[in-house]
Order: structure tokens, then C-alpha cells, then sequence
């Protein structure tokens, strides 16, 4: 089993930047799949899920268009940790980030987030 813990989130002004950690307690070498997915302000309550916002599978990084050009998604597999490094950020990304990993048949763990809030 994997437990994940997330760090990084604050406050920044619209424009900055901010790095996400996720620390693993385990390899993150198992995690087949890693990625960060967000959940806005209120959209819980609307019945929405979380959204997805990268993920890395091997060399493979997959970014939501709302955030390309902008978010990079990296894996450093000897301190067991995954970073999302955040820059030209904008208040639309306002948000509780969520590490994931997933083990292939084995199962999806989640941290328990981190808030990001953008705004002036």
C-alpha cells in the first residue's frame, strides 16, 4: 500500500508560481500511472469529480489543455516523490490538488490534497 502526502499549496498572485510535492511512504517505482487532478470550489457540491491535470506513465506525460505550456509534471524515483511545478498561474486554478498513484491491478491511492488559491 501506498500513502501519499502532498505539499506546496498557499496563496500567490495571479502570474506566479508554486511547486506541488507528493511524498510517497512506499516506491513510487510500483505506481504504474502518477498524476495530480483538482477539485474548484464548489463543483464538489455540483456533483462534479475531480479534474484530471497530468499524468506520467513511464516517459508519457499527459496534460489537460487548460494547462499546457504553463505545468510540468516530474517524478524523482530516488527521493519517492512527484512535483507539479505550477507557473503563469491564473485564478481558474484555484483549487485542492490531489496526488495520485495507481498499481496496476492492485488499486488507486490518493493523498489527502493541498489548496491552491490564485487571486489578487
Amino acid at each position: 500500500q501506498v500513502q501519499l502526502v502532498e505539499s506546496g499549496g498557499g496563496w500567490v498572485q495571479p502570474g506566479g508560481s508554486l511547486r506541488l510535492s507528493c511524498a510517497a511512504s512506499g516506491s513510487i517505482v510500483s505506481c504504474n500511472t502518477m498524476g495530480w487532478y483538482r477539485q474548484a470550489p464548489g463543483k464538489e457540491r455540483a456533483g462534479k469529480g475531480r479534474e484530471l491535470v497530468a499524468t506520467s506513465t513511464g516517459a508519457y506525460l499527459n496534460y489537460v489543455d487548460s494547462v499546457k505550456g504553463r505545468f510540468t509534471i516530474s517524478r524523482d524515483n530516488t527521493k519517492n516523490t512527484m512535483y507539479l511545478q505550477m507557473n503563469s498561474l491564473k485564478s481558474e486554478d484555484t483549487a485542492v490538488y490531489y496526488c495520485m498513484c495507481n498499481i496496476v491491478r492492485q488499486g488507486v491511492y490518493w493523498g489527502q490534497g493541498t489548496q491552491v488559491t490564485v487571486s489578487s
